[in-house]
Order: structure tokens, then sequence, then C-alpha cells
């Protein structure tokens, strides 16, 4: 799989490059995010199976990098960054990013999250007003076109975070542990990802303006509370 890593940092992305060269990645090296941008272009290569974007870049801001190449494709995007506030994290979230590494991180970790961004689990079917819709409230959940739409307005929403919400709506009120959330959204066992998945229910509690819609069940997971029609 050819992986884009964005990083100023010469040193530090020729180490990570033969990382991820031994465990079979193609890497190109992009030292700017205008040189990451060009490299995402269509071209006659293969398309890149994900980007390892850092925020600290020479030329622009890297969430303003993410923001645009969300607007390009669907490339799945993790942030690199010491950035460690739940507050970047839900804004990066917001402009597309699929998952956010914070330095210093061990390279088993960046690993074991670049596998989890590139698999795209399909949701299960849950009750429904047909085969393809869920209908809780004003929450409509289009499966087929994986879109999310509160009183008719369209929700932007990353894969993980639709696959996270289409998983809790298979059963409103039904409490989900966070391990069973993490096997099916993430498709791994990683304890890691736990925080990648807090952040996930905030960033869903806050694009749908329904803080109450993902209810925190202490010690054990989350569950959906559906809204009143």
């Amino acid at each position: 799989m050819r992986l884009l890593l964005v990083e100023d940092d010469d040193h530090v992305a020729a180490a990570l490059s033969a990382v991820l060269a031994r465990h079979g990645f193609d890497v190109v090296h992009a030292r700017s995010g205008e040189e990451a941008l060009q490299a995402l272009l269509p071209a006659e290569t293969p398309p890149f199976g994900v980007v390892l974007l850092d925020l600290g870049l020479p030329d622009q801001d890297g969430y303003e990098v993410c923001g645009k190449i969300r607007k390009r494709g669907s490339t799945p995007v993790i942030m690199v960054t010491a950035r460690s506030d739940v507050r970047s994290r839900i804004h990066g979230l917001n402009l597309g990013a699929d998952d956010y590494v914070v330095k210093p991180y061990d390279t088993g970790e960046l690993i074991a999250r670049i596998h989890a961004v590139i698999r795209r689990p399909a949701p299960g079917g849950a009750p429904a007003t047909g085969d393809s819709d869920l209908r809780l409230g004003s929450v409509r959940i289009e499966l087929p076109t994986r879109q999310v739409s509160v009183d008719g307005s369209v929700v932007q929403l990353t894969r993980k975070e639709f696959d996270l919400l289409a998983l809790l709506a298979q059963r409103p009120g039904v409490v989900f542990r966070r391990e069973q959330i993490i096997s099916e959204v993430w498709r791994t066992s990683w304890e890691g990802t736990g925080r990648t998945l807090e952040v996930h229910v905030a960033s869903l509690r806050s694009k749908l303006h329904m803080p109450a819609l993902i209810e925190t069940v202490r010690g054990v997971g989350y569950r959906l509370v559906a809204p009143a029609a």
C-alpha cells in the first residue's frame, strides 16, 4: 500500500519511513503542505491508502491541509502532532481526520492505528423505517450512502464517526461495551484505541449538536439515547 508521509523533519521522516517500509508500506515523503497536496493530485500511479499528516508544517497549518485533502476525496488521514488536548483532537476530526496520534508515540501504536483506519467495516443492520434507513427522532442515518442528517440538514461525518453512530443505532438504549465498540468499529482489540473512541464520541456529540444523544455508562461503555420524534 502507498502511504503519504507529510513531515518537514528529514531525520524523523527517514526513521519512520524505514519502519513503515518494513511493514510493507510504499512511503512517499512530502516536506510541506503544498508538496502533500501536489502528491495527492490524480495521476496514473496507484492512489494513496493513507496519509500521515504532521500538523507543524513550514508553509501552512496542518489543519488547513487536512481540510483541503478531505475536500478532494476520502483518503484516510491520520494527524500526528504534539497537541494532546481533547479540543485539538475534536477540531482535527471535525475537519475530516480519521484518527489523531500524539507525539511521542510508540511505532507499534502508529502501525496499529494505520491498519485500523484503512479497514472499512460495514455496520450491521438495525430497526429502521426501511432496509436502508435508520430514524431516531430527528436523526436520519442512510446506510447505503453513509449519510447522516438532523432535521433534514446533512451532517458531515468521518468514516469512523459514521460507523460508530450506526453501530450504536442498531439497538437504542442498549449499552455497548467499550471493547465491543473498538472490536466492531476499529477491528482491533488494541487497548490504546480507547482514547480514540472517547474523542470520536465527543466529536459526534458536537457535530450533531446533541450532547445527550450518546450516553456514557461509566466503567462499561456507551449507549444511544433515542431523541423524541
